[in-house]
């Protein structure tokens, strides 16, 4: 890695994240193991089922996941659509995230719109590509990708009736002072219309983190590599609070465990409340990269057809 990092000891905070946290975290890993990895030839109906049963078998269902802030890179008007990256280049990520009713024995919670977004393999996020990412970087137009500078890695998805969603992106990169991270909203009580997702209300506004020894190894290897720095852990971050999954830690799977560049699979259980509505202002700093913004402020000016 690049950058300057910590004794990778393993301390009680990073075996806590690593296997998930509390035994509560451990139940809902283990729900979203297996209703995201679930036989694709099973029925919806039966997929529905099984999540549903799993789910309930564990008393840790009932835990609420926590929100936190929504960051300082948040814009209206994400695409639906399964495939974020359109042309950015990384290490290959499916994501596979089970939606279930905390309130209600963790059923699932069929048609919650899940909505993501992340900086790219440097740390730009679309809509801010000239928000610098602290440490030294390529511009963000250096890429030679095709991607649309408002829209690319940032998506909605919306749940079968097992309330899974599944998006296909790459590994995030980083900036100061963050840790690698994924930005995601629960909605509920909206539709589909024009490309995008419309009305109801927010839910739950979360993170989605990566274990350190997983994200540094990736951050060596090209285009991550080309973005130096000291790059913030876990441990160190202002919003991930060691909580395990139920804090947003992803539980990981190589596609092949020799060779990281071929990518991961990650998965987990995202326990809401579907009556509750979410302002985005949770807790933890936004975590503004370096640079002439305002304090609190993005880095960059999003265009007029940004939140179209």
């Amino acid at each position: 890695m690049t950058g300057n990092h910590k004794d990778k000891s393993i301390t009680r905070r990073r075996a806590l994240a690593v296997t998930g946290g509390t035994v509560a975290a451990g139940g809902l890993a283990v729900a979203g193991y297996q209703a995201a990895f679930a036989d694709t030839a099973t029925t919806t109906a039966e997929e529905a089922t099984t999540a549903s049963a799993s789910a309930s078998q564990s008393s840790g269902c009932m835990t609420l996941m926590s929100s936190v802030t929504e960051g300082p890179y948040y814009l209206d008007g994400a695409l639906v659509r399964k495939d974020i990256t359109e042309g950015k280049s990384g290490v290959p990520l499916t994501l596979r995230l089970t939606v279930v009713d905390a309130t209600d024995g963790c059923t699932p919670v069929k048609g919650a719109a899940v909505e993501i977004w992340h900086c790219d393999a440097w740390g730009y996020y679309s809509g801010y590509t000239t928000a610098n990412p602290g440490g030294s970087a390529p511009a963000e137009s250096e890429d030679g990708s095709t991607a649309d500078d408002d829209t690319y890695l940032r998506g909605y998805q919306i749940a079968g009736a097992n309330g899974v969603v599944k998006f296909e992106t790459i590994f995030p990169g980083w900036y100061t002072p963050r840790t690698c991270h994924i930005h995601l909203k629960v909605h509920t009580g909206g539709q589909k219309e024009d490309g995008t997702y419309e009305g109801g209300k927010v839910n739950y506004t979360g993170q989605l983190f990566f274990d350190d020894t997983i994200a540094e190894e990736i951050f060596t290897l090209e285009p991550y590599s080309k973005h130096s720095g000291s790059y913030t852990t876990l441990d160190d971050d202002m919003v991930y609070d060691g909580g395990g999954a139920s804090s947003g830690l992803l539980t990981l799977k190589a596609v092949h465990k020799k060779d990281p560049s071929k990518g991961y699979k990650g998965f987990l259980t995202v326990a809401v409340d579907p009556d509750a509505e979410n302002t985005g202002a949770g807790s933890g700093g936004g975590g503004t990269p370096p640079g002439d913004a305002p304090s609190g402020a993005p880095g960059g000016t999003p265009s007029a057809s940004a939140s179209s």
